[in-house]
């Protein structure tokens, strides 16, 4: 199953253009580990709400690239941070293998 919906990408590269899109693809590529590395540090302090504001980031970008699965996982933490909850078990590192998935693919749909 691919990391990308094609549809969606290719809406995205419509809307933004070809000249924009690898800018849009090259700054998610930067964020996105950040608001990951962010979750974890909110995670060890306990910080629900960094935790769920970086969360409903990274699930809002996801969704722009047509990221699906990217974007549910981090839909569920961020509903886990809004219930007070940061029980996530292994959901972190299965939220970073997920982009490490879409960051491959996008890398792959540069023009």
């Amino acid at each position: 199953m691919p990391a990308i919906d094609k549809p969606t990408f290719e809406e995205l590269k419509q809307m933004s253009g070809v000249d924009f899109i690898n800018e849009l693809i090259d700054a998610f590529l930067e964020d996105a580990p950040q608001m990951i590395q962010s979750m974890r540090t909110a995670l060890q302090a306990k910080d629900v709400e960094s935790f769920r504001r970086n969360a409903h980031s990274l699930k809002s970008n996801a969704h722009t690239f047509g990221a699906t699965e990217l974007g549910t996982l981090a839909k569920e933490l961020e509903f886990m941070a809004k219930e007070n909850n940061l029980e996530v078990g292994n959901r972190l590192e299965i939220l970073s293998e997920s982009f490490e998935k879409v960051a491959d693919e996008l890398k792959g749909l540069r023009v």
